[in-house]
């Protein structure tokens, strides 16, 4: 179902278009790594991943919740203008950062607007016992750089906020 099906005119950038700024939204373990990889394969297309710039940049300290709150707002600040520069430069950026509240849509919003880029909210709608059930499945396989618990992914999803179409983002949503 899409909401919002007309994107954002993409700016001219000498003989080139801009890229498109593809975001994800969805609760922990709900496929938006996996929906990511996907849409990265397109061409011209590059993947940025958060967990694994996070895992690099900071091994060993995202242990809580605050934690990550800091280290990930110190990537974004650090990411925000090399993705703008990508999207100017004519190549698409799948943001694999959760697109999870207000305040980090609105960040996301920031750099494609910087860059006059077009962009796609993907939202997946996913159940908490399916994540749960995945989450469970990803961390025995420790093939994921972080493991949380289902009391981490309660505490972290008391802070969700899907997606409204008064944000004005082109949606798409996966069920």
């Amino acid at each position: 179902m899409e909401m919002n099906p007309t994107p954002t005119t993409p700016a001219s950038t000498g003989s080139s278009e801009a890229g498109s700024l593809h975001m994800v939204c969805g609760k922990i373990a709900s496929g938006k790594s996996t929906l990511a990889q996907h849409l990265a394969s397109s061409p011209r297309t590059v993947l940025v991943s958060e967990d694994a710039w996070l895992a690099r940049l900071y091994p060993g300290e995202l242990r809580t919740i605050a934690d990550y709150v800091r280290l990930s707002g110190r990537l974004r600040s650090a990411m925000e203008e090399h993705v703008a520069a990508l999207l100017a430069a004519g190549t698409s950026v799948v943001l694999d950062f959760p697109s999870n509240t207000p305040s980090t849509r609105a960040w996301a919003r920031s750099v494609f607007e910087e860059a006059g880029a077009p962009h796609c909210l993907h939202f997946i709608d996913v159940s908490d016992e399916q994540c749960k059930a995945r989450l469970r499945i990803r961390n025995q396989s420790g093939e994921h750089p972080f493991q949380t618990t289902d009391a981490q992914f309660d505490e972290i999803t008391r802070h969700f906020a899907a997606p409204s179409p008064e944000e004005g983002f082109h949606l798409v949503i996966h069920a």
